[in-house]
């Protein structure tokens, strides 16, 4: 009896450790997939209600945004300056969002490309106009944000005919 008790004590220690280092706590594809959605729809109705703290939510520390050819912002104050200057002229509202490439989960990152659509509302009463563009939007795993998820690196690419 102890011989048997001797051999199944050998075969649980490593099958134990196998099952220990081969089960993970990272996330599937598709619950990453839900909580970068939730990330996006969390971050429109920020921008819809002009709300700077929940968007800082979002956005890493050390974030870089390049808006435009001639207009790259570093920083996530850099980019909450910026933001806050343009809502003082213009409300704002997400009308659409198309993936175009599924989105790419590594480690720590995900990788979204995606098409949108912008509404700017001039608070001078001017007539509102659509921005549209592409934009390549990297996040990474962040305690800070709600869901887990802060930009930390974007590319846009207006829309030009």
């Amino acid at each position: 009896m102890k011989l048997y008790w001797r051999n199944v004590t050998i075969l649980t220690i490593p099958l134990t450790l196998l099952l220990y280092c081969c089960s993970s706590n990272k996330p599937t594809e598709e619950e990453v997939s839900r909580q970068i959605t939730e990330t996006g729809m969390a971050v429109r109705e920020a921008f819809k209600n002009a709300d700077l703290e929940t968007i800082k939510l979002y956005h890493h520390p050390e974030v870089t945004k390049a808006l435009a050819y001639n207009n790259l912002q570093i920083g996530r104050e850099e980019v909450l300056s910026g933001l806050k200057s343009t809502m003082e002229s213009f409300d704002l509202e997400f009308l659409d969002e198309k993936v175009t490439e599924k989105f790419i989960y590594k480690n720590d990152l995900v990788i979204k490309q995606m098409l949108f659509a912008l509404r700017l509302i001039p608070k001078n009463g001017d007539e509102p106009f659509v921005f549209r563009g592409r934009t390549l939007l990297i996040l990474e795993r962040s305690d800070e944000s709600p869901t887990g998820w802060a930009t930390i690196h974007e590319i846009i690419q207006p829309y030009q005919e």
